[in-house]
């Protein structure tokens, strides 16, 4: 099985976000990532996961899903644009280098595994429960590529708007070798 989807964000990416940046990226993710967990053709799949609690974890009593998940031996491929307000090669003078701000959205795509992943004053609204996030552990990315470009219309200095599209596919284990499916 491979589903391709993709997901969209406007706002500010920091280099080295800090936890609650990132937690408020994983927050505008999840109305979009929430649409896919209950729809065709994932519903089938992740209502399964939800129901036995093999995709639901918990932090600081707040439950969070994530789309990739071991369970189902999911992994993803991501194609990433970011949009940022700068002139070309302005990337480390103004909005920090691309490998920590990379790094800011791929904490923020993951299920947080601990207390200090979570803002300790977050109270989710009743949608937010469980929060529904991309990845359970970043390691089940199996391929990136990102590109940049020139955003024409921005709201202040920090904003970018970042596409990624996604495409989950589902790995088998055939006599002790792993296959993934294209």
């Amino acid at each position: 099985m491979v589903v391709e989807f993709t997901l969209t964000y406007d706002g500010a990416l920091p280099s080295n976000g800090r936890p609650q940046q990132k937690h408020d990226i994983r927050k505008a993710l999840h109305p979009q990532l929430k649409e896919l967990w209950y729809n065709p053709p994932l519903q089938d799949y992740l209502s399964q996961t939800e129901q036995e609690g093999k995709a639901l974890s918990t932090v600081d009593g707040h439950g969070f899903t994530a789309i990739v998940n071991q369970f189902f031996q999911f992994r993803a491929k991501l194609d990433i644009l970011i949009l940022k307000p700068e002139q070309p090669g302005g990337i480390v003078l103004s909005g920090g280098d691309i490998d920590n701000r990379l790094k800011t959205l791929f904490d923020a795509m993951t299920r947080p595994a601990a207390s200090q992943d979570v803002p300790s004053d977050w109270i989710p609204e009743s949608e937010e429960k469980p929060l529904h996030c991309l990845l359970e552990d970043d390691g089940l990315i199996t391929s990136v590529n990102v590109r940049t470009s020139r955003l024409l219309n921005p709201t202040q200095p920090t904003h970018v708007k970042v596409v990624v599209d996604v495409s989950v596919s589902t790995r088998h284990v055939f006599g002790g070798f792993a296959i993934l499916a294209p």
